[in-house]
């Protein structure tokens, strides 16, 4: 596997507290409360200029991994609204609920599955001490209406899981691309969940992206596709993260399986919220294709080019979160610490996220704002790195303050142009974790960052 350019193993440090990571999201410009000058909504989030940034990152290095670097990966993108029996023929609309009860003091909601044991056996509110209600079932899929006319709209649902595109679409790829079983099917998408509970930042949310493969095999090769996905996917997150003893595998128990999964694990990673699922591989054998078949009236069967037989695909499935991805990567990329050089007595703050996912590759900083030639020689140096990375150009207060600002929202190069520059063309360059200071030529700075930034 190609991964990303490994980084040291990190020392120990505290495990970050969300509230610190809300703070730096909303004040740095990664993540906005949605409809914040109205009051907001519960678990719906806007991403400023940087998390757009971090947010395609790592699109693209997914989609670079899965569909890219594997002959037999192919993409779709698909709609977020489809025919309503898509959500019959899955299951959703029968099985896709909550079981809640509601505090009949102060009328808060729970999830019987979150609630702690003994708070539901003496049906005891955690919030007020209350009395809890019998539990309701609640579906989480979220209604729309498509056609204009009262009366003879049809109602459908805005998607729960972006992987049934790729049910719906298996047949067409097939027909439209040179695949053959093996072969998968990769998307990257919005889904919808009428989340009653809400909370923990991005850790749940009413709208979410997400990214699944969904890879089809013959039922003799599942195993070992099985296995392969599931070490792939492991070291994909392994490669990207500082702290690597946070991350582990979580085989789900008998009574959790799927009556159509014969394994399934998660991976998980530990945050201040303790393990939590960041991405599930699962063993799904022919459930979704023959369900498809059954509900549609269409055969979703394959027949095998060179043996000619004919049977519905296994499928291995490997399904994730954008968002949880975004907020585990900050989590886990958030420091506070001395200055390591010993020039700073202050502490900073500091995001060691993986400089090829940084949103912010490089700042150019003039040493002092006024001074003409250095203004110029940084701008005209900016301008030329803009068109190879995502490059800032700061002149504003002190150069410390300046890396600081930098550190934060984790650029890992600072270029500073001083008076040394003007005579023979060298600036230095500032690493973020060890804060080391290189000079080199500015000639040779753009191969120089490119090496260090780009996907390995």
């Amino acid at each position: 596997m190609t991964q990303l350019e490994e980084q040291p193993t990190a020392k120990e440090t505290p495990l970050v507290p969300i509230e610190k990571v809300v703070a730096l999201s909303k004040r740095r410009g990664f993540v906005y409360p949605n409809s914040e000058i109205y009051g907001g909504v519960a678990g719906i989030y806007d991403f400023g200029p940087l998390g757009v940034e971090l947010r395609n990152n790592i699109r693209r290095y997914w989609w670079w991994s899965m569909v890219q670097l594997h002959d037999n990966v192919v993409g779709i993108e698909g709609a977020n609204i489809t025919h309503p029996r898509v959500w019959e023929a899955s299951g959703h609309v029968e099985n896709f609920v909550d079981r809640l009860t509601e505090c009949a003091n102060c009328k808060r909601r729970f999830r019987i599955d979150h609630l702690p044991e003994e708070n539901w056996e003496q049906k005891k509110c955690p919030n007020c001490g209350g009395k809890l209600g019998e539990p309701r079932n609640f579906n989480l899929l979220m209604e729309t209406y498509l056609g204009v006319v009262e009366g003879e709209r049809m109602k459908t649902y805005l998607r729960g899981e972006a992987c049934q595109n790729i049910y719906l679409d298996y047949d067409n790829v097939l027909k439209s691309s040179r695949v053959q079983v093996p072969f998968g099917i990769c998307q990257i998408g919005k889904a919808y969940r009428n989340e009653v509970t809400p909370g923990n930042f991005l850790f749940r949310q009413r709208e979410f992206e997400q990214w699944d493969l969904q890879f089809f095999v013959h039922p003799s090769e599942m195993q070992q596709w099985f296995d392969y996905w599931k070490e792939f996917r492991f070291n994909w997150y392994h490669s990207i993260i500082t702290h690597k003893d946070r991350l582990r595998f979580r085989p789900h128990a008998a009574d959790e399986l799927a009556h159509y999964a014969k394994q399934a694990f998660d991976i998980e990673y530990r945050t201040i919220l303790g393990w939590q699922e960041w991405e599930g591989i699962h063993w799904r054998q022919d459930w979704d294709l023959s369900r498809h078949s059954q509900y549609s009236g269409q055969d979703l069967s394959y027949t095998d080019p060179i043996t000619k037989e004919r049977y519905i695909p296994w499928i291995v499935e490997t399904s994730g979160g954008v968002d949880r991805t975004f907020l585990n990567l900050l989590l886990d990329a958030y420091e506070e610490e001395p200055d390591p050089s010993g020039r700073e007595s202050e502490t900073r703050t500091v995001l060691h996220l993986n400089p090829m996912l940084a949103p912010v590759k490089v700042a150019v900083l003039p040493l002092q704002k006024n001074k003409e030639e250095l203004v110029t020689t940084a701008k005209t140096l900016h301008k030329k790195l803009q068109r190879l990375m995502v490059a800032q150009y700061d002149e504003v207060q002190n150069i410390g303050r300046r890396y600081r600002r930098q550190d934060e929202i984790g650029t890992p190069y600072c270029v500073t142009i001083d008076f040394t520059t003007l005579e023979d063309q060298t600036v230095t360059v500032r690493e973020r974790d060890t804060t080391a200071q290189t000079r080199i030529h500015m000639e040779e700075l753009p191969m120089y960052l490119l090496e260090r930034v780009t996907w390995k």
